[in-house]
């Protein structure tokens, strides 16, 4: 059976406001380790099979280089909160390939697998719209919808409640942990750690980690 092909959209914060639950323990890293974790993020992303573009969605010249140099298609952000830079991601992804899928992966999943994200794609694709849960079961890290399908994320906050609201689908799907593991807090980048995070990630928390006082 042949599978639609994804555009996946990827915001990424201004550096300044990026990781700021973080700033105690990485200090000077933060910024580092922001620009990493997306790095990581979108090359994980972009191996997958299932994902034709990556479109990223920035206002931050610096992370917009990086990403766009590792193959993501970078549009501005409108700067109007996060769901209108993803509904702003999504209306170019139409434009660029109107019958594929369109999904709203976080950008920070350092430990993000492709082969884990081809099952959440190949999952999603059952339903007009879907949703992964954060590894907390609050957040959402992945949201998308079907070809033609109108997107309507709903992230921040207590998004996976809201997305339900809505009548997405839930994907309570096992072995997709690189996929739930969010980064916002030292234990959180421990967790993700613990899982296998990507070189870009891997070489910023080792760093970190010889750092005087500071442990990653």
């Amino acid at each position: 059976m042949h599978l639609a092909r994804w555009s996946i959209v990827v915001p990424v914060k201004t550096l300044i406001r990026a990781k700021t639950r973080l700033a105690a323990a990485a200090g000077p890293y933060r910024t580092d380790l922001a620009v990493a974790v997306a790095s990581d993020t979108v090359t994980a992303a972009l191996r997958c099979p299932l994902v034709a573009r990556v479109v990223v969605v920035t206002a931050d010249p610096l992370p917009a280089r990086r990403l766009a140099a590792l193959g993501a298609h970078v549009v501005a952000d409108p700067d109007r909160g996060l769901n209108t830079a993803l509904r702003a991601g999504a209306e170019e992804a139409v434009r660029l390939a109107p019958d594929d899928a369109v999904g709203a992966l976080q950008a920070d999943l350092p430990a993000l697998r492709p082969a884990e994200l081809e099952t959440v794609l190949a999952a999603a694709l059952e339903f007009d719209q879907a949703f992964v849960p954060d590894a907390a079961e609050v957040g959402t890290t992945f949201y998308g919808v079907r070809p033609g399908v109108s997107f309507r994320p709903g992230f921040g906050g207590e998004s996976r409640a809201r997305h339900l609201s809505r009548g997405a689908k839930e994907l309570a799907l096992p072995d997709i942990a690189s996929v739930r593991r969010d980064v916002d807090t030292l234990e959180d980048l421990r967790a993700a750690l613990a899982l296998g995070v990507g070189p870009a990630t891997a070489e910023v928390a080792a760093r970190l980690s010889a750092a005087p006082g500071r442990t990653a």
